[in-house]
């Protein structure tokens, strides 16, 4: 479980540094035809990490196995 845990959290950083770099990009590009994008980019880089942590919250309120915390 912990490979797993690991696994998913590197995916998830690298797609935040994907998200952060596809936002510089599209800031500094100064068309019209972008700022669709770089909106949708940065309400991206909002959203998911506030989904993601309130799915592990969730995950960590409803999961009956306490014996496998790595709180501590």
């Amino acid at each position: 479980m912990k490979k797993w845990k690991r696994i998913i959290a590197l995916a998830g950083a690298v797609l935040l540094v994907i998200m952060y770099g596809c936002t510089l990009i599209l800031a500094l590009t100064d068309q019209s035809e972008t700022m669709g994008l770089f909106k949708a980019s940065v309400a991206c880089t909002i959203i998911i990490p506030v989904l993601l942590y309130a799915y592990t919250l969730v995950y960590r309120l409803t999961r009956h196995d306490k014996d496998d915390d790595d709180t501590t």
